[in-house]
């Protein structure tokens, strides 16, 4: 792993009397999986959307490659590097698959022809040559979300932010979802996953931050924070910790 390529610091984001992020930090190297997980409501996707320059940050900074992008747009926090899925998921359901994939391929491939044949080559890389002109809203829901991957990956990011991509989705699914990032890494993209789905992001993360109600509430190794009490506290209950706690004590 080299150089940072992300420095999330002391990024807060409001909403009216509402601080849905307050003062989060955090930072990541190139090829890194970064995990960030939380309840419900934790802000996880409006720190997303404040990366990707979807809701401008209210304080604090976001730097990429060097450069504060804090403020910017979305197209140009595209066309520098970054992409991102959501967590509904996002096709453009009068298209075919093709189409759907030269929407992404466009930037960087103003030409059709080239943004045709750049399409056909990402279609390959996921699993869809085949079903090149079948309607997008005619896939399952788990080829749907890989259909937005890819149209991301036409980009050409750098960074991936993933919102979601292994909720609703059967143990099978969940498997071959680990498998694309595990690639889309191997490829030279570094990815962060917002995830409910714990045996999806545990064993592929190489560190995961955890949010509860807008704040950083634990960052590390996924064995670090599947072991932290505030974490279990988080996500299971205030009692159920204490309980944990105590049983620690007694042995």
């Amino acid at each position: 792993m080299s150089a940072e390529i992300l420095v999330v610091d002391n990024v807060t984001k409001r909403f009216g009397g509402l601080t849905a992020n307050a003062n989060i930090s955090f930072s990541m190297k190139e090829g890194e999986i970064i995990g960030l997980i939380g309840p419900n409501g934790a802000g996880k996707s409006t720190l997303f959307n404040c990366i990707s320059c979807f809701y401008n940050a209210d304080g604090g900074r976001i730097v990429f490659k060097g450069q504060e992008i804090t403020r910017k747009d979305p197209e140009s926090i595209c066309r520098m590097g970054i992409g991102r899925t959501f967590q509904i998921v996002r096709i453009f359901k009068d298209m075919n698959v093709l189409e759907n994939i030269m929407i992404g391929a466009f930037l960087r491939n103003p030409k059709r022809k080239d943004a045709r044949a750049r399409s056909e080559e990402v279609a390959g890389i996921f699993r869809f040559t085949d079903k090149l002109y079948l309607k997008a809203t005619s896939l399952t829901i788990s080829e749907q979300k890989r259909l937005e991957v890819a149209r991301v990956f036409a980009t050409g990011p750098k960074i991936m932010l993933l919102d979601e991509m292994m909720a609703g989705l059967n143990i099978h699914e969940i498997k071959e979802s680990v498998e694309l990032v595990l690639r889309l890494r191997e490829m030279g993209i570094t990815l962060v996953l917002v995830e409910h789905v714990m045996e999806g992001i545990m064993p592929i993360a190489n560190r995961v931050v955890v949010l509860d109600y807008g704040e950083k509430i634990a960052e590390g190794t996924p064995d670090e924070v599947i072991n932290n009490e505030k974490v279990i506290g988080a996500y299971f209950g205030q009692k159920y910790a204490k309980r944990r706690e105590n049983k620690t004590r007694i042995q």
